[in-house]
């Protein structure tokens, strides 16, 4: 055999197969889902911060309904007991997806700025340049992941909150506005934590955007508390994130202090969400990693 040929064999014996990923081939919609899963189960934090989430809203609900129960005839028990009889709800979910709601605003901002703090945004961004479709799909994993076991945890909560309260204040997912109010609860929940996601891209510093969430969560509404009581400013707070999310768990919502329905308030409360992310996406697309 030739020299020539020689070469030639050599040269089809090394060339790569057409099975091998070319590059800068684009990787499809479903290979960022699993990126995305990937990247927010491995990191220890998340893990940490859904435990505390669960630990926290479900033993709320039984410390404050035990409460309830225990000081049933107690001092002060006239207007809590008639308030926990018109709306039993209000005492099962109250507090304890008022905390519920801070901790998945904890993690709705981890899951974006954790990146920018350790830098795997740079290598995600290499990956898949296009950073919209990246964006996307952590949300879509985020939502799902939360929707899932903000329901399981809040239909956790209301059935050991009924329970305890039993003994004076039945009370079940068929009477009317309970089913919707219990599914309301997790709803919330999963938008909330992603407009706190959003702020997160927003602002892209840990420390900075869990005070902006927090803020929203837990200061708006004591300093709306503050404002004149006039139509004009029930108004205007009535379309506040929390103030509007909130109503879609309430059984009772009182009229005089709200112009919004309770899916009313829902769909303001996810169109806060979709504006902020909206934002992000745009500030993802013009700001260096």
């Amino acid at each position: 055999m030739s020299v020539t040929g020689e070469a030639a064999a050599g040269t089809a014996q090394v060339s790569p197969s057409p099975a091998v990923a070319q590059p800068g081939r684009s990787a499809g919609f479903g290979h960022l889902l699993a990126s995305e899963w990937t990247k927010i189960r491995s990191v220890r934090s998340t893990i940490w911060t859904l435990v505390a989430f669960v630990i926290v809203t479900i033993g709320f609900t039984a410390l404050i309904t035990w409460v309830v129960d225990a000081n049933w005839n107690g001092p002060h028990a006239a207007a809590r007991d008639a308030t926990a009889i018109a709306d039993p709800t209000s005492i099962i979910f109250g507090v304890s997806v008022y905390l519920g709601q801070l901790i998945l605003s904890v993690l709705g901002v981890l899951v974006i700025t954790t990146e920018y703090s350790t830098g795997v945004i740079r290598a995600s961004l290499l990956a898949v340049p296009k950073r919209l479709p990246m964006l996307l799909a952590k949300i879509v994993v985020f939502a799902v992941l939360i929707g899932i076991l903000a329901e399981l945890v809040v239909f956790g909560s209301f059935f050991v909150g009924s329970a305890i309260l039993h003994s004076h204040i039945p009370v079940s997912v068929s009477d009317s506005g309970v089913l919707r109010a219990t599914i309301g609860a997790g709803l919330y929940l999963t938008v909330f934590g992603l407009f706190a996601m959003a702020i997160g891209a927003l602002i892209r510093h840990t420390a900075g955007a869990i005070s902006i969430a927090i803020g929203v969560a837990f200061l708006l509404p004591i300093l709306a508390g503050l404002l004149p009581d006039t139509s004009f400013w029930n108004h205007l707070v009535g379309y506040l994130p929390q103030q509007a999310g909130s109503l879609v768990y309430q059984v009772h919502i009182v009229k005089s202090q709200t112009v919004l329905s309770a899916w009313e308030g829902f769909g303001v409360l996810c169109i806060w969400a979709v504006i902020l992310l909206g934002l992000g996406a745009y500030f993802l697309q013009r700001r260096d990693a």
